[in-house]
């Protein structure tokens, strides 16, 4: 099955909790200007909620996915430096 290689990069919202090797959750993905969900694997259990980065595709609706802190949300804060 064709991987879907826009989806690669993208970030999410867990819907269903995964359950690392013991099977697949379910993820909402902000991808082609909307909102897309997926089955989701991961090597690691995520709950329900988690934020997500897709890091590769498993064919048209399945990802595999990693637990996701934007960096640019501590930016969100204080300044560096201000007291």
């Amino acid at each position: 099955m064709p991987q879907d290689e826009a989806v690669v990069g993208c970030t999410g919202k867990v819907l269903i909790g995964t359950r690392g090797s013991a099977g697949p959750g379910e993820v909402l993905v902000r991808v082609r200007g909307g909102s897309e969900t997926f089955l989701a694997w991961s090597e690691e259990p995520l709950p329900t909620g988690s934020t997500v980065l897709v890091i590769e595709s498993r064919g048209r609706r399945e990802v595999v996915v990693i637990e996701w802190v934007d960096p640019l949300d501590a930016l969100g804060g204080d300044p560096a430096g201000a007291d």
